[in-house]
């Protein structure tokens, strides 16, 4: 600060503590200082508190109301530097201010907005590492960087997902990799036959053209499309779902080297994978059930874990099938197990059914005094 800002500000002081206050905070402000100026705010809620202007204490050694006081004093200069620093486009400092706040809306917006190739890795660690915006980060990366970046991210980010966000980036995989796949054999089957076929489809498209497989060819990156279809397992949607129906018919008829079998129960990937989405979609509903419970009963849980109960419990939920899913959750999963990697846990499937004599019935076999609750 000049002499003269400082002698502005000792003048003000020296008539009165908030006038004092208030002309730091305008001299503060013109200089562009904001995380001095958050500190001054704070200073100012503790004086208009008749708390000490340098704080002695924290927050939670504050008796109630001047601790709520305080907290909100605390969140609205969050808010106004938070604001203050998007105005300057200082979107990674806004952040710092307005994560207490909770505002990703405003961030997300921010990030939207202003996203360029200089910037490109700074908007997409916030968007997907920080969780302000997933989705939307991942469909950044897939279309500068493409599949393989997408999908490597995909799945280190998984556990961290909501399950709305695994189901929306899922779906926009699916589409994308269905979209490259079918404009790929269309490409080959114009060059081989002379004409643009008019199959819409790729299982109508690989229906009658086995040559398409012949010499181990394919037409799109194999584990790409071995991942994609793993993702689509957590799909809902149900033209999603025909997308990904499709592309296990293309899958199935690859040369077995590129047939990378899954964990149980898709150790048969593209077969089993498209038997679970078809039930989704209510074709061979009793097959699909039938083959997943045997195949989560076959073994114990001690010895393959809980996945394969957890994909016959999920397929039970999806359908609509509530009461059978708590009562697999109850028969297939350990007691200790709350919670549900792929499958809802039990209590969410009480909240979804309305269930809740249910939720209570099973948690009295179990000991389970939070259950009974």
């Amino acid at each position: 600060m000049t002499d003269t800002a400082l002698d502005t500000i000792e003048t003000a002081f020296a008539r009165d503590c908030n006038e004092g206050l208030a002309t730091l905070a305008a001299q503060l402000r013109s200089e562009r200082r904001f995380h001095d100026l958050f500190e001054l705010r704070l200073v100012q809620a503790r004086h208009a508190a008749g708390l000490p202007l340098v704080a002695t204490s924290s927050l939670d050694d504050l008796c109630e109301p001047l601790r709520t006081q305080m907290e909100q004093a605390y969140l609205n200069a969050c808010r106004e530097i938070g604001a203050w620093l998007l105005e300057e486009n200082m979107i990674r400092e806004a952040w710092m201010y307005l994560r207490p706040v909770g505002d990703k809306a405003t961030i997300r917006a921010a990030l939207e907005q202003n996203i360029s190739e200089d910037n490109f890795e700074m908007m997409i660690e916030m968007a997907v590492y920080e969780g302000i915006a997933p989705a939307w980060g991942f469909s950044q990366v897939l279309n500068h960087y493409g599949l393989c970046n997408a999908i490597s991210m995909f799945d280190a980010e998984l556990p961290k997902l909501s399950r709305y966000e695994k189901q929306e980036i899922a779906s926009s995989l699916v589409r994308f990799i269905h979209r490259e796949l079918l404009e790929s054999l269309e490409r080959d089957i114009q060059r081989q036959e002379g004409a643009r076929p008019k199959e819409k489809t790729i299982a109508e498209l690989v229906a009658d053209r086995d040559w398409l497989f012949a010499d181990d060819n394919y037409h799109i990156d194999t584990s790409h499309l071995n991942s994609v279809v793993r993702f689509a397992l957590l799909v809902d949607d149900r033209d999603v779902l025909r997308l990904a129906v499709d592309l296990t018919e293309y899958g199935r008829r690859l040369n077995q080297q590129f047939q990378f079998a899954g964990e149980t129960p898709f150790t048969e990937a593209y077969p089993s994978s498209a038997l679970f989405f078809r039930a989704l979609l209510g074709e061979n509903v009793e097959q699909a059930l039938a083959f997943f419970k045997n195949k989560a009963t076959e073994r114990p849980v001690s010895e393959i874990g809980s996945g394969p109960a957890e994909v016959y419990i999920s397929l039970q939920s999806r359908l609509g099938h509530y009461d059978e899913a708590m009562r697999a959750v109850a028969e297939l999963l350990p007691p200790e197990a709350r919670g549900g990697h792929f499958a809802p846990s039990l209590y969410e499937l009480a909240q979804m059914s309305h269930r809740y004599d249910c939720l209570r019935e099973v948690a009295r076999q179990r000991g389970d005094l939070l259950g009974l609750g």
